[in-house]
């Protein structure tokens, strides 16, 4: 290793290694104040600060490490052994320069420690591109990682998974779930977290986030007018107000069609007419599982006051009671605030509930209604299958007698001589007895047949 002063900078040392790598050389840069810090420069590779101080104890030359992890090792040592130097030069005083950049060099290699470790294990955080609604109103739209999420929302990682985009097969039924500082939102394609200020909206170009922004952005103007509910209250009924718009929207478009097959399904029985019936019956199964499913979460709600108010003292210096959930808060005022939000929540509640029964029931009647019109549709063909069955019995009696007659004309059509043909009337007499015979065959067997009750 050669050391070279360079000719125009009096502060700059050039030295260069022996190693495999051709034209691999370091720059030391050299500040003339007393305890600045050196920086260590590789060829097309950017500063690299290291803390030294000259003295004539010891002199340290090191080269760049193949890895982050190495090079930020050694500068950290480095760093820290040379603090030591001072500390035994100076009699155990610091310099304040050289310990505020030692902390900042150990603050950014845990910093780099830690997303290398992220990386090394082969694990990509999830970036989420989200609409953030502002209380009053502002939307904007935002990118945020899971770490950025769990941060602002107090939630943990388990929570996230009911309102993941990417996991909407798995988590496709309705939920309101509270936490302590957020209340996440699952109904239908809506995928959205309310907190105090703010709520964040997942897939804002689903049909139900779009639903919902129309829902909520004309209550916040409501709202900043004069005195309304809370702002992650009004979110929840934006949210159960979109929902069953979209619900009774979708019924009231379909009750018509339905209503219409079932008139004239009885006079006609066609195979485009059948079919509307059976996509109308999926189409309303499909929506009476919806609508149960959000009328169940909804009891669910209502029986159990203990959700209902976590939801009133949420963003409040107030706790519940363990044993008896009782609102206890620090405040005499919130905790009648509390109260009273309690009895809207249930009452907001108790409205939705009441409106989804009506639509789930309304998709029951109209199921039923296309069940019983399936079965009549059932009876009616398995009639004609019978008349037609009946029609094929006759037919094959018939055939049967006159299979019998056919028997005897082949008979008497053999080349052999029996002494009938020297008759006149032998032919007459022959074809005679061939048709009565048939005849009293046939109904012999259709009296049979009647007597079995078969035709």
């Amino acid at each position: 290793m050669a050391i070279i002063p360079s000719p125009f900078y009096p502060n700059l040392l050039r030295f260069y290694s022996r190693s495999s790598s051709p034209s691999i050389h370091y720059l030391l840069f050299r500040s003339p104040w007393t305890n600045a810090p050196v920086l260590l420069q590789k060829s097309g590779v950017p500063l690299l600060p290291a803390v030294v101080k000259p003295s004539s104890k010891r002199i340290r030359c090191f080269a760049r490490s193949s890895t982050e992890e190495d090079r930020l090792n050694k500068v950290e040592k480095l760093a820290a052994e040379n603090v030591d130097d001072n500390v035994n030069d100076d009699g155990g005083s610091e310099d304040p320069k050289v310990q505020q950049h030692q902390s900042s060099v150990i603050a950014t290699k845990r910093t780099s420690s830690s997303s290398s470790d992220s990386l090394s294990l082969g694990i990509r955080e999830p970036v989420y591109e989200v609409v953030e609604v502002k209380s009053n109103g502002v939307v904007s739209t935002r990118k945020i990682n899971r770490r950025q999420l769990l941060k602002s929302s107090g939630l943990r990682p388990r929570d996230i998974r009911s309102v993941d985009p990417s996991l909407f097969l798995t988590n496709s039924g309705p939920s309101l779930l509270v936490r302590e500082r957020a209340i996440l939102l699952t109904l239908g394609s809506l995928r959205a977290i309310a907190m105090r200020d703010c709520v964040l909206v997942f897939d804002y170009n689903s049909k139900g986030g779009k639903a919902f922004m129309d829902a909520l952005l004309p209550r916040l103007n409501n709202m900043n007018g004069g005195h309304c509910m809370p702002f992650e209250l009004e979110v929840v009924e934006a949210a159960l107000l979109s929902r069953m718009q979209r619900l009774e929207q979708r019924l009231m478009d379909l009750e018509p069609r339905v209503q219409a097959l079932l008139e004239e399904l009885p006079n006609k029985l066609t195979g485009d007419i059948l079919e509307q019936l059976r996509t109308s019956k999926q189409t309303l199964v499909e929506l009476g599982s919806r609508a149960g499913a959000l009328r169940q979460m909804l009891l669910d709600l209502l029986e159990d006051p203990h959700e209902i108010r976590r939801i009133c003292i949420m963003g409040r210096n107030c706790t519940l009671r363990k044993g008896n959930d009782d609102v206890e808060c620090s405040v005499p005022s919130e905790k009648l605030i509390a109260e009273e939000e309690e009895e809207e929540i249930e009452m907001l509640l108790e409205n939705y509930l009441q409106r989804c029964e009506s639509c789930h029931g309304q998709a029951e009647r109209l199921l039923d209604s296309a069940k019983e019109m399936e079965d009549s549709i059932a009876v009616n063909l398995s009639s004609r299958r019978l008349e037609v069955s009946r029609v094929e019995l006759l037919l094959q009696v018939g055939a049967f007698c006159v299979a019998v007659g056919a028997l005897v004309a082949g008979i008497f059509g053999m080349n052999l001589r029996s002494y009938l043909e020297l008759h006149v009337f032998a032919f007459w007499v022959t074809t005679a007895g061939i048709i009565v015979g048939a005849v009293v065959a046939f109904f012999l067997m259709y009296s049979y047949l009647r007597h079995r009750k078969i035709l």
